[in-house]
């Protein structure tokens, strides 16, 4: 998938990844249907995949003709994504996901027999997978504003018999109106936006997946039309290259050291002037733990989103390994749940505990309000763990920008361009109610 290309002034400084000179000749296909059949098979075992119909089109689609560049091995890898195109300063643009990204969202989309499905973001693989799924009485567009990218998308999709997949370039902010309603649009880049016309393509009673970035945090969430707006039914973690073109948006730093050392990533605009923050790590350090344990695999995506609706200063902290003095020490240096509240910021860490396969939440603060804002944060862990932990996670709703405050759900309201992303948490089910079934809303990092 890409990331619907680089912008016009930067598609000069593109390049291919170096492809191999192996062609199909080369190819065992015995070993390559063998290491299909392994790959179906790991992710049936796992759960990625659910159903009958997503586990026949992912044995039967060539997933190797579409990365001719990479290895068999490489290819079928089940969690790995094949990288194709980067720019110029080495960052990648485009991709072939991981099958255990494209199962997730061909399961999230229930795409079914002669339905119309638009893709944004071509790469060729996952709309082959597509054309499986809609069979010969649907139809399948695939939009990527990268023309290097369709050009080859349509190649490969001819070369491996998918030629009825329709192939546009141009920015998909605006989808593909000479072809919709579709039945389906999923979203294979990152989007931090809905656009209006992806809602308006819809069809009544379609469905919208697409990796939708809120307050840093990315999902995968699978959006049912609800008149003129869409209601979420399932979400999972997942990472993309971002959205280019008109859906492009920057994140915003601060650097509170001064150099790159530690970054606080925020989504949606800085609530605090980045000089309040000048030096605030060098004062000392406030700590409170929580004593809510977590085991090491067990997933915490849950908290991630709950803290991002409850902190008003929430953002992502990243250390960068080659400037690293030891000023911070979160468990996860490139990825760590952070706050802001006026000269002071927090961010979330674990210590081991007895049980060597668990940790323990704490919180680390500094600033001139760092012991209230360590509290605050513990508190609110407590909180997840005494109210959220284990539940469905929130509700998820996208409404037209303007919508009045009183027609929109109880929660959080992240405002967008175009749209305003309300998040509802209800109660986690207790002993009582563990007859009524609850779907989970993500699954962990």
């Amino acid at each position: 998938m890409s990331s619907t290309g680089a912008a016009p002034e930067q598609r000069g400084t593109t390049i291919w990844l170096e492809e191999s000179a192996m062609t199909e000749t080369d190819v065992d296909p015995d070993r390559a249907a063998e290491l299909r059949g392994q790959m179906v098979d790991a992710l049936v075992a796992d759960g990625m995949i659910i159903s009958a119909q997503v586990e026949a089109v992912m044995r039967t689609v060539p997933r190797h003709r579409f990365a001719p560049d990479a290895s068999l091995d490489e290819a079928y890898a089940p969690y790995k994504a094949v990288f194709t195109k980067k720019d110029a300063h080495g960052v990648i643009t485009s991709s072939v996901s991981a099958p255990q990204i494209q199962a997730m969202m061909l399961e999230q989309a229930e795409v079914a027999q002669g339905m119309r499905v638009l893709e944004i973001g071509s790469g060729g693989y996952n709309a082959a997978l597509l054309a499986e799924l809609v069979g010969e009485a649907g139809e399948v567009t695939t939009i990527d504003i990268d023309p290097d990218v369709t050009a080859r998308a349509e190649r490969l999709l001819a070369d491996t018999g998918y030629a009825r997949v329709q192939v546009v370039a141009g920015d998909a902010e605006d989808g593909v109106a000479a072809s919709a309603p579709y039945d389906r649009i999923l979203v294979t880049v990152g989007a931090w936006d809905i656009p209006p016309a992806w809602i308006a393509q819809l069809a009544p009673k379609g469905r919208l997946v697409v990796p939708l970035r809120i307050k840093g945090l990315t999902r995968s969430i699978a959006f049912d039309h609800a008149e003129d707006h869409l209601v979420g039914t399932s979400g999972q973690v997942c990472g993309f290259v971002p959205m280019q073109g008109a859906g492009r948006h920057q994140e915003q730093q601060v650097l509170v050291t001064g150099t790159g050392e530690i970054a606080l990533r925020f989504d949606d605009g800085l609530p605090v002037e980045p000089s309040s923050l000048d030096n605030a790590v060098r004062t000392p350090r406030a700590e409170s733990w929580t004593g809510v344990g977590v085991g090491r695999q067990e997933p915490f995506d849950t908290l991630q989103l709950f803290l991002a609706t409850v902190l008003p200063g929430f953002c992502i902290m990243a250390v960068d390994p080659d400037l690293d003095t030891g000023l911070v020490s979160p468990s996860n240096k490139w990825f760590s749940m952070a706050t802001v509240d006026d000269r002071s910021f927090a961010y979330l860490t674990t210590r081991p505990t007895a049980d060597p396969q668990s940790v323990e939440f704490g919180v680390h603060a500094f600033g001139s309000g760092r012991a209230a804002l360590a509290e605050t944060v513990a508190a609110q862990v407590r909180a997840w763990d005494q109210e959220q932990r284990g539940g469905p996670g929130p509700r998820i709703e996208v409404h037209p920008v303007g919508t009045p405050d009183d027609q929109l759900p109880a929660g959080r309201v992240v405002d967008k361009r175009h749209s305003r992303v309300t998040l509802s948490w209800s109660a986690a089910p207790t002993a009582d109610d563990q007859a009524v079934p609850h779907t989970p809303t993500a699954q962990g990092e």
